[in-house]
């Protein structure tokens, strides 16, 4: 259950909203980048503290991805640089970390900087970032001192129902774990197929890819990050002019090829971008083309990871 009290935090006085609860006053819509921004940090520390909480945990996080819809242009590392190795280790579903860690990832989105998740700490405590600076901190009490001093902060704190970007809004897409039956299906289709190529989503829009054979099935699924997102595919093709051939006129379409030293790459590109696809993967062993539309992808097998005692709990 999410928590009983709801604050919806913004900069934006009340005052200045019209009859359908739209602000209409001067606010801008991105962070300053300074003191408003220190000021929801801290309104967010008064909240955590009053609920008793110093640890959250990271829930369905993403980052910036083909299509960016945020205010402000995504940077490099998606204002994670600091926080977690350039691979993303550590930043995962699931992961916890310390509340200066998790105040550091709200100002990352805060500033559009590309990441975002959700922090939680059970049904005790949620922070949720949403569009253009409003930030919904739910908690199993009240707070009623840390809604003044936000007010002291100079933030706008009203109660509210329910935080609008509350997983318990989302259907998951994928409900079937990753588990023996699993694999065991996935070994029946290279028994079949000999190779096949497996999607491993690790973040919300960030994959590694690994060419499956029974031989390294194993040792491939030992290093698969925590409650990743398996997406098994048809394997690489060879005839990489023969790919390049039969990409659509026009439209996205998600490009995979393999270098000469086994490293597998991926780009998300357009009928504007064929010509410099094609310098980009001359030379290489293989690949294959992958639909942008969901309706037009049919992987051979998904399934998410569960945790340790078999439980999935990723919400993908």
């Amino acid at each position: 259950m999410p928590p009983s009290f709801v604050h919806r935090i913004t900069k934006y006085d009340p005052a200045d909203r019209d009859e359908r609860g739209h602000y209409a006053g001067t606010e801008g819509t991105v962070s300053d980048h300074g003191p408003v921004e220190a000021a929801y940090l801290a309104a967010i520390a008064a909240f955590a503290d009053a609920s008793g909480i110093d640890r959250l945990e990271i829930r369905d996080p993403e980052v910036a991805g083909f299509v960016h819809f945020g205010l402000e242009p995504p940077v490099e590392g998606h204002g994670l640089h600091g926080l977690f190795p350039p691979d993303l280790t550590g930043y995962h579903d699931g992961a916890e970390v310390s509340l200066p860690v998790a105040l550091e990832l709200v100002r990352a989105m805060l500033r559009d900087s590309g990441a975002w998740c959700r922090l939680e700490a059970g049904d005790v405590f949620t922070v949720h970032v949403g569009w253009d600076q409003y930030v919904y901190v739910g908690s199993d009490r009240p707070c009623a001192d840390a809604a003044a001093r936000t007010r002291e902060l100079g933030l706008f704190p009203e109660a509210t129902t329910a935080s609008p970007y509350s997983a318990q809004f989302d259907e998951p897409e994928v409900t079937e774990a990753a588990d023996e039956n699993f694999w065991e299906r996935v070994r029946t289709t290279l028994n079949s197929r000999q190779t096949a190529l497996l999607e491993e989503t690790y973040v919300g829009n960030a994959a590694r890819w690994h060419r499956l054979t029974t031989e390294n099935l194993e040792a491939v699924g030992a290093g698969l990050g925590p409650r990743a997102l398996l997406t098994v595919w048809p394997d690489l093709i060879p005839d990489v002019g023969a790919v390049l051939a039969s990409l659509p006129k026009e439209g996205p379409v998600e490009l995979v090829w393999e270098a000469q030293d086994g490293t597998i790459s991926h780009a998300v590109v357009d009928d504007t971008e064929y010509q410099e696809l094609a310098a980009l993967v001359a030379g290489t062993r293989a690949a294959c083309a992958l639909p942008m539309d969901l309706d037009e992808r049919h992987p051979l097998h998904c399934a998410a990871l569960p945790d340790s005692d078999g439980v999935l709990r990723a919400r993908w």
